[in-house]
């Protein structure tokens, strides 16, 4: 490790505080779907802060609706925002890099469950609490103040450097989508997500669905008369359990081969009926579902269709009365890439030198804002995030030593990839 180097992760241990500080700041913003705003005005004013030029990325535009990768969404896109920061080279001959996190998180659910409010950001034994402290703010905070200490160490960089901090990462995807619709992109991208030091090089595809189904209302004197459409749910659902079994069985690629049940079902939502005791006349569940990587969205779009379809003939109602499928939000395929890519090797490489060990590879059952830069972008694009526990649950929380090991090594990466100029 040279003299430059050293230097720059002294100045990353010395911004600790700030890093914390921007965390819980950011935590403290609860930025569920449709309402970031918050949270995308403490991330613009701390990176005008720290000298970045800054540009807000609306969803709704043109560019974006047209792009192949936006994924169709129910709910208003009107007024919401991206936001990007950007480091200009100040010499030529390194490579471009950017960085990506997402702003929004998921629902705390209830308060009540939480050892401490799920907004209050609250630190005890090494760990930040708080829903979105894993998933993912404290990785926001860490590329950032990864990025300034370059600059407060006394050096710039020899390729353009950007910063995204994006919304809908949870849902759709479409923030991602935003940013590389307005010419934002880069040789290399790094996302720090809460999977620990690994280097990710294989990810999942993920879908959203809906189905509606109709039912015969009456009152529950004579529920003989009736269907229930909320009990018309279950053998739905039991075949959608049984699709997933069949996927988790059917062409496996390698990588998930050691993986124990990789391909999962969720039914998320469910909602019906609108009184106790009179049958209910509609019903609703939303559900998620996975899929390995080589398979197209739209094959398994239609082999999800067609199994509820099935199970749909087997019951004399539904048969008559055929359940409604409606696909919106994540239409995401997943993909693999090889370990040794040169900006895979490069942080590989900065992880040995700030610990002694090499990186493990993740292979991950979920998917990421990496699918709009491997399908659309230019660059080698994988995650290197924070140690976090329950994330989408109870007591989310984040190592903080963690994030500070992810801003050194993010920082040594840019002196690295990019190449420092003095």
């Amino acid at each position: 490790m040279t003299a430059q180097e050293k230097r720059i992760l002294e100045i990353v241990t010395g911004l600790s505080d700030d890093i914390f500080d921007f965390t819980s700041r950011l935590v403290a913003q609860p930025s569920t779907l449709g309402n970031e705003a918050g949270a995308v005005a403490v991330m613009n004013s701390e990176l005008q802060k720290l000298d970045f030029t800054t540009s807000l990325i609306p969803l709704e535009s043109e560019d974006v609706l047209s792009h192949p990768g936006y994924a169709s969404v129910p709910w208003s896109i009107s007024g919401r925002n991206n936001v990007v920061g950007t480091m200009p080279a100040v010499a030529n001959g390194g490579r471009s890099a950017l960085l990506n996190g997402h702003l929004d998180v998921v629902s705390a659910g209830n308060g009540a469950l939480w050892r401490h409010d799920p907004f209050t950001p609250t630190e005890a034994d090494g760990w930040l609490y708080g829903r979105g402290a894993g998933d993912m703010k404290s990785g926001i905070a860490a590329m950032t103040y990864a990025a300034h200490a370059i600059r407060k160490a006394g050096f710039g960089l020899a390729a353009p450097l950007t910063i995204a901090a994006v919304i809908e990462e949870e849902c759709s995807g479409n923030g991602a989508i935003a940013t590389l619709a307005a010419g934002y992109d880069a040789e290399a991208v790094l996302i720090p997500e809460p999977f620990g030091p690994t280097i990710l090089t294989d990810q999942l595809g993920v879908m959203w669905f809906k189905v509606h189904l109709a039912g015969r209302p009456t009152h529950v004197l004579q529920a003989g008369s009736g269907v229930n459409a909320i009990e018309k749910c279950y053998p739905l659902i039991l075949a959608l359990r049984e699709f997933e079994e069949e996927l988790n069985h059917d062409r496996v690629p390698l990588a998930y081969r050691n993986t124990h049940h990789p391909i999962n079902l969720n039914i998320g939502i469910i909602e019906g009926g609108d009184w106790p005791s009179t049958v209910a006349a509609e019903a609703t569940f939303h559900g998620r579902l996975s899929f390995f990587p080589g398979t197209d969205y739209t094959d398994i779009r239609n082999r999800l269709e067609a199994t509820i379809l099935r199970a749909a003939e087997k019951d004399e109602w539904l048969r008559r009365n055929l359940p409604e499928v409606d696909f919106y939000g994540f239409r995401s395929e997943g993909h693999s890439l090889p370990s040794d890519l040169p900006a895979f090797q490069v942080l590989d490489g900065c992880h040995h030198d700030i610990t002694g060990i090499a990186a493990e590879r993740y292979i991950s059952t979920c998917t990421t804002d990496l699918r709009a830069y491997h399908f659309y972008g230019k660059g080698q694009a994988t995650c290197f995030g924070p140690v976090a526990e329950n994330i989408h649950g109870t007591d989310e929380r984040v190592h903080l030593e963690s994030v500070l090991h992810v801003a050194k090594t993010y920082a040594l990466f840019l002196a690295r990839w990019c190449h420092l100029v003095e």
